[in-house]
C-alpha cells in the first residue's frame, strides 16, 4: 500500500491540467498576459466547458467528503454516549476556494472566492480560527459590495513549511494546553501561531457576517 503526496489533492491536479492548458491557448492565440498565471479560458469553448464540468465534480466531491466526515462524527459520538440516534439539529456544510455562476450588479458571472465563503443574507457559514482558538458559526448579511462575502477563517501568517522551520513542539504544547490532540510533528506547521488573529479577522468583517455562536475546541483530529 502507498500513500499520495499531499499536495497530489484531485482539486489541485484539475486546477494544474487546465492552467496549463489555457496558458498553451493564450500562447496560441498571441495573447499578451502581464504574467503567465492570469492565463484565461474563454467561455462557451470546448476547454471552458470541460473546465467547469471537471471542477464541479472536485466540488460535489468535497460536499460528499464533508458529508462523510460529519456521519463518521455523530456515529462516533453516538457510539461513545450510548446512543444509537442522535437528532441532528442543524448541520452547515460550507465550501470556500470554489467558483459558481452568481448574479450581482445585474450581470451574470462566474465568481471565485479565494480565502472566503459565501455570505448571502441568511446564509449559514463557518469561520475558523485555528486548532487552539475560537471558531464562529454565523450567517451572512448579504453585502453587495463584498459581492456577498465574507473571510473563510484566520488564514495563515506563515507558510506551512516556515511554520515548522519556526516553531517547536514545546511551543505547540503550551498553546494547546486543556486541548486533546495528536502530540506529533504532523501537527506543527496548525501551531495557533501560524495563524492571524480570529477576533481581528471577526471585527473586520462585522459588515458582512452576524456571529451566531462562538466555538471552542475540545479535540482536533487531523490525518498523519
Amino acid at each position: 500500500m502507498t500513500r499520495r503526496p499531499r499536495k497530489s489533492g484531485e482539486g489541485n491536479r484539475i486546477a494544474q491540467n487546465h492552467i496549463a492548458i489555457a496558458r498553451e491557448l493564450c500562447e496560441r492565440w498571441w495573447v499578451r498576459l502581464p504574467h503567465r498565471d492570469l492565463a484565461y479560458l474563454v467561455e462557451d469553448t470546448p476547454e471552458f466547458d470541460a473546465y467547469i464540468r471537471e471542477m464541479r465534480w472536485a466540488q460535489h466531491y468535497a460536499l460528499l467528503n464533508r458529508a462523510e466526515m460529519m456521519d463518521r462524527v455523530v456515529a462516533c459520538f453516538g457510539a461513545w454516549v450510548g446512543d444509537d440516534d442522535l437528532e441532528r439539529v442543524e448541520e452547515i456544510s460550507c465550501h470556500h476556494n470554489y467558483t459558481e455562476r452568481e448574479r450581482h450588479f445585474g450581470q451574470d458571472v462566474w465568481l471565485s472566492r479565494k480565502g472566503a465563503i459565501h455570505a448571502g443574507a441568511g446564509v449559514p457559514g463557518l469561520i475558523p480560527g485555528s486548532m487552539g482558538t475560537a471558531s464562529y458559526v454565523v450567517v451572512g448579511k448579504g453585502d453587495r459590495m463584498s459581492l456577498e462575502s465574507a473571510p473563510h477563517g484566520a488564514g495563515r501568517e506563515y507558510s506551512r513549511t516556515r511554520a515548522r522551520q519556526t516553531f517547536t513542539r514545546e511551543q505547540l504544547r503550551e498553546a494547546m494546553a486543556g486541548i486533546e490532540y495528536r502530540d506529533t510533528d504532523a501537527f506543527l506547521d496548525e501551531i495557533p501561531a501560524a495563524y492571524k488573529d480570529i477576533d481581528q479577522v471577526m471585527a473586520d468583517a462585522a459588515s458582512l457576517v452576524e456571529v451566531r455562536h462562538v466555538l471552542r475546541q475540545v479535540v482536533n483530529v487531523k490525518g498523519d
